[in-house]
């Protein structure tokens, strides 16, 4: 079982549960203060971003999402 589980919510949030960290892109961590769930915002209206401020729920965001299976990744180039 993974230490770090991600659950995509209908028409919401990203949420982050167990043992994680959250960095910028430059590897910079947040300061989650003891966290050890939080949600990412998913519909890009929150003004905290990238956590959620449920702004989903007044900018009609809307994504139901069922899991399904990726295909295999493309072969990388060979050099």
């Amino acid at each position: 079982m993974a230490t770090t589980r991600i659950t995509v919510m209908n028409n919401g949030s990203l949420r982050v549960e167990g043992d994680f960290e959250v960095v910028d892109q430059e590897g910079r961590p947040f300061g989650l203060a003891g966290r050890t769930r939080v949600s990412l915002c998913r519909c890009g209206q929150s003004g905290n971003k990238p956590f959620c401020d449920s702004a989903h729920k007044t900018c009609g965001f809307q994504a139901a999402v069922v899991a399904f299976d990726l295909p295999p990744p493309a072969p990388k180039p060979s050099a």
